[in-house]
């Protein structure tokens, strides 16, 4: 059975990994909440990609932007005339539509009728007033994006740290999106968090940075254990590239929905650094020792939104089997990136104590893990495989006489007898 957006939404609500936010106010369309086993999965994607931003022999700076830029900021960016989408009404059920979602010489696919209003242009960003003071307040946006925060710092974060050009900035962080109508569920969202570097070179590397990220992008999705014959590397055409871009690639996932960007690798030239500096009237260009002269840092963005990346390993993890005559859901999760890494099963309540200090030992090692004593094994056993967990060590009567465990792996569902005592080093064999 193939796997549908449906399923991953009723996986998320009941194993604790998202929550529809303010769900008892009747919720928030667009936003939603991360629960445990969330928080522990996202914070597994987040290291391993701080890792994966670094081209070897250069260095790569993280930095966390402000959420709220002044107007100005997005004016320089072009983000106040161009961050639009097309938005067209039914006038007959008053339901909201991008216009490129759907086909305006159709009925409208909610009420029959086919009575439209003009397509117009919506702006993206949230709007807001900084100050108390009625008459003396200014004009702010939360941002849609993070790279401007980067692009703005990029003289103080090159001078603070002592960098030489080519580098990269790296941030993760919330950006915030007025989106005409969000949809399936966390792929297009009003709040989510991106991860960004921004490599700043000389324009003379910049076609050869670019394809070198695009292979080191690769590496990334391949390391995480996503399937590489659901991925594909799009480059876009001249008529659909960016307003800042000089060539764009997207990274792209066969989802039940159809193929959908996961991430863009933009060659932006030096469009963003040159309208700061014009607007700004400040000088962001480098001056190079070797020739005696200034020149304006091209930069190649490389952009993957953690949340559609989340998902993304739902999808691409999500699996119904059968085994002994019952079905199962399971996370086939690469153990790098599953939440939790084990979970020790006393086979009855009366071995709790005894099967305690593994766990501990586990704990004590730096590894997520729980613990659960309560219910059928076979029961435990299917409610870690929706979690993900990759492996079960099962304490049993036997274990307090050979001090041993059983380890059960949740793909091959395999089973093997281990020491105690190696049951660190089996899980560090694990992830590698």
């Amino acid at each position: 059975m193939s796997v549908t957006l449906e399923n991953i939404v009723s996986l998320c609500k009941r194993r604790g990994f998202i929550y529809p936010s303010a769900e008892i106010y009747g919720g928030l369309n667009g936003v939603y909440d991360t629960g445990h086993f969330g928080v522990l999965m996202k914070e597994n994607i987040r290291a391993i990609w701080k890792k994966s931003v670094a081209l070897a022999g250069y260095q790569t700076i993280y930095m966390e932007g402000s959420l709220l830029g002044p107007e100005t900021l997005w004016q320089a960016s072009g983000h106040v005339s161009n961050f639009h989408d097309p938005m067209i009404d039914c006038l007959h059920c008053k339901k909201r539509y991008r216009a490129d979602d759907i086909n305006i010489e159709k009925p409208c696919i909610h009420c029959g009728n086919k009575h439209w209003t003009d397509v117009r242009q919506f702006n993206l960003m949230f709007k807001t007033e900084l100050g108390a003071a009625q008459g003396n307040t200014s004009l702010a946006y939360l941002r849609p994006e993070t790279a401007q925060a980067i692009f703005v710092n990029f003289k103080n974060v090159y001078s603070s740290n002592r960098v030489k050009i080519p580098f990269g900035i790296a941030q993760v962080g919330k950006a915030f999106r007025n989106e005409i109508t969000p949809k399936q569920f966390l792929f297009r969202m009003r709040e989510f968090e991106q991860m960004e570097v921004e490599w700043f070179c000389h324009p003379n590397e910049s076609i050869d940075f670019f394809e070198q990220w695009c292979q080191k992008r690769k590496l990334f999705y391949e390391y995480i254990g996503l399937n590489l014959n659901k991925i594909r590397f799009r480059p876009h055409a001249k008529d659909e590239l960016s307003h800042y871009s000089k060539q764009t690639t997207d990274i792209e996932y066969e989802f039940p929905f159809g193929w959908k960007e996961l991430e863009g690798i933009a060659h932006r030239g030096d469009f963003d650094l040159t309208q700061h500096s014009k607007n700004a009237g400040k000088d962001l260009s480098i001056f190079d020792e070797e020739t005696k002269s200034a020149f304006m840092p091209h930069v190649v963005e490389c952009s993957v939104g953690l949340d559609r990346l989340f998902l993304t390993l739902l999808f691409d993890a999500y699996h119904t089997e059968t085994v002994e005559g019952e079905d199962r859901i399971v996370l086939k999760l690469h153990p790098r990136i599953a939440p939790v890494k084990a979970v020790v099963l006393p086979l009855v309540k009366k071995l709790t104590d005894n099967a305690m200090p593994v766990f501990n030992q586990l704990e004590q090692k730096g590894f997520h893990v729980l613990f659960d004593d309560s219910g059928s094994i076979g029961k435990r056993y299917r409610r870690y495989d929706e979690i993900g967990v990759p492996v079960c060590f099962t304490f049993d009567f036997n274990s307090i006489d050979d001090h041993c465990v059983t380890a059960r792996n949740r793909d091959t569902l395999q089973q093997e007898r281990i020491s105690i005592n190696s049951v660190g080093e089996y899980m560090l064999k694990l992830l590698l």
